[in-house]
């Protein structure tokens, strides 16, 4: 889609068109990945309906990142070329708020199907001390 299009999208136009690129870009993952990632985009983007202004920017750059990403991963006919996903970088990682961080470590052992072990935001505000 060329630029001069998406700057004509209003705000929530292009929120759909990113989340419905990102789920079609996940009809190429295994079908684990898949229904994981599937589930997990849908709630993100429904907790961010009614973010402010900074954060939907930075909300939205990041999931295009991903979505770009995704895009080299999969190649031009939906199929992974090599690994999937990257490592995340320590910096980013440490910016992130405590209840970020258990969706991040709930998200990792979905991912491995570990099932059953879930810390809360006290336990990582407890393990900072």
């Amino acid at each position: 889609m060329s630029k001069l299009v998406l700057n004509q999208l209003t705000h929530p136009q292009r929120v759909r068109l990113l989340y419905k690129t990102i789920l079609r870009l996940h009809r190429g993952l295994p079908t684990e990945l898949r229904a994981l990632g599937d589930n997990y985009v849908r709630d993100e983007f429904r907790r961010h309906l009614k973010c402010n202004p900074m954060e939907a920017q930075l909300f939205m750059t990041e999931w295009a990142r991903y979505a770009s990403t995704i895009t080299q991963q999969l190649g031009l006919r939906g199929k992974p070329k090599g690994e999937l996903g990257e490592q995340l970088d320590v910096q980013a990682v440490e910016m992130l708020k405590d209840d970020q961080v258990v969706q991040l470590y709930e998200l990792m052992l979905a991912a491995k199907g570990l099932h059953g072990d879930t810390i809360t935001a006290d336990d990582v505000r407890g393990s900072n001390k």
